[in-house]
């Protein structure tokens, strides 16, 4: 590793275990136990990385996040924190850090990760290698920094340079084909050809070799192997165990559930094997809600590359953006919002512009507002897969089931208590449970004495 990593920790054992470590891997480290003197190192440029823990004498580390995206854009910050809780892992996500690990962490692991936002701040000054690839005006862009995208952007990392097959799976214009590309164009094969295929492509029985002629060991991607009739499914087969002298990497999209469709006999079960080395499912818009500000930004810059009118979403219009289910995908968005950017002349698109042109798109229904009629148990799961994204290929911390349980009964149990006036009787009654166990559980959940005293 090459570069100067800045510790703000005020362990002083792990500021020494993380100095010594980064060392020996060739980096240069500055650490403080103080949030000021990092906030100074980093408004005088200095470091590379940082990394941070949230709790600190000072302040909290997750604060500091906006000001360091203000002052040094672009410069990663690991936040690590032993409060091992779904909404540290939350803001930590929303506040933008580059990375998050719950304490105790792993040193080999955060090593790691150190190295790729070192590298990642590498390339970010010296500029894209390249550039081809992001002028392509038809592709969806990859663009996300949602939990949900930032798993996927790691599972496409693990496996781009392997020759195991890929099954990407994902709604109609989610970007499938573009993350095949993407495996490709950053691949070991990527001066070799990478070749779309559909079923038509295949229905003669010289189509596989004609096939395999072009793509010359290079990737060949099979579009909605779902779609494909018995007989092609089975020359697929053929053609993947006995490729000739070029062995190409096989992956294929589907739009459907390719598990279900292999239990149903739609798709034959030897493809599916064969297929499935790994899987990638690429997220709806609708489950990565706040990614749609940056694409729109991105669509919208773009088209203006293009020679289209300077646009920007106005305030009420972001707002009516996000709050539909888009089920379309990303390519639904790029198409309104290039109609949005065409028909409009002011700079700012208006609230009303963006209801014309959404109340003209099919199946249109909005997503659902916090406390709507979403059921509390399909709530708490999008938060718990949302904190589970957010590990990666890791799994959470141990203690799991018990860290769950506090954070649910922590707000039950204030919620409970402001609603009954801070009745313990009454509260106890409400919740089901006896007076004793509730003040035992006011004890053990640590509710604040002034609260406590409040609401006695």
């Amino acid at each position: 590793m090459d570069g100067t990593v800045l510790v703000a920790d005020d362990d002083r054992t792990i500021r020494t275990v993380l100095t010594q470590a980064l060392t020996r891997a060739g980096c240069k480290v500055h650490a403080t136990s103080s949030l000021t003197t990092l906030m100074r190192w980093v408004g005088e440029g200095k470091g590379d990385v940082v990394i941070s823990d949230v709790v600190m004498p000072d302040g909290n580390g997750l604060e500091m996040l906006p000001k360091i995206a203000q002052d040094r854009p672009g410069l990663p910050v690991i936040v690590i924190s032993a409060q091992n809780t779904i909404m540290t892992a939350i803001q930590a996500a929303e506040a933008e850090a580059y990375d998050y690990l719950p304490k105790p962490f792993d040193l080999p692991d955060l090593m790691k990760r150190t190295a790729r936002a070192l590298e990642q701040k590498r390339r970010a000054s010296t500029g894209p290698e390249r550039p081809d690839e992001a002028e392509r005006p038809d592709d969806l862009p990859l663009v996300g920094r949602t939990p949900a995208m930032q798993a996927l952007y790691r599972l496409v990392a693990r496996v781009m340079n392997t020759d195991l097959p890929v099954l990407i799976t994902g709604e109609s214009g989610t970007g499938k084909s573009l993350i095949a590309r993407a495996i490709h164009d950053f691949s070991d094969r990527r001066t070799l050809p990478f070749v779309t295929v559909s079923g038509a492509d295949l229905q003669e029985l010289e189509g596989p070799a004609r096939v395999l002629a072009r793509v010359k060991g290079g990737t060949l991607l099979i579009d909605e192997i779902g779609d494909l009739d018995e007989e092609v499914q089975a020359r697929i087969v053929r053609m993947m165990d006995a490729p000739g002298d070029h062995v190409p990497r096989f992956m294929a999209t589907s739009q459907g559930n390719a598990t279900k469709e292999m239990e149903e006999g739609r798709l034959r079960q030897d493809l599916y094997y064969r297929l499935s080395g790994t899987n990638i499912h690429v997220p709806a818009l609708r489950e990565r809600v706040d990614d749609i500000p940056l694409l729109a930004d991105h669509f919208l810059a773009r088209f203006e590359r293009e020679g289209a009118p300077k646009r920007n979403l106005g305030e009420e219009a972001e707002a009516l953006v996000r709050a539909y289910s888009w089920p379309g995908n990303v390519r639904q968005l790029e198409n309104a919002l290039r109609r949005l950017v065409l028909t409009g002349r002011a700079e700012e698109i208006s609230r009303s512009e963006v209801e014309a042109v959404l109340g003209r798109q099919p199946e249109m229904e909005p997503v659902l507002d916090n406390g709507g009629s979403e059921k509390l148990s399909a709530s708490v799961a999008r938060h718990l897969q949302r904190y589970f994204d957010l590990h990666g290929d890791m799994l959470p911390p141990p203690g799991l089931y018990a860290r769950i349980l506090r954070e649910v009964e922590l707000p039950l149990i204030e919620i409970a208590l402001e609603a009954t006036g801070g009745n313990q009787a009454k509260c106890a009654e409400l919740l089901g449970i006896n007076r004793n166990t509730l003040r035992k559980k006011i004890t053990d959940l640590d509710i604040e004495v002034t609260r406590r005293r409040k609401l006695m």
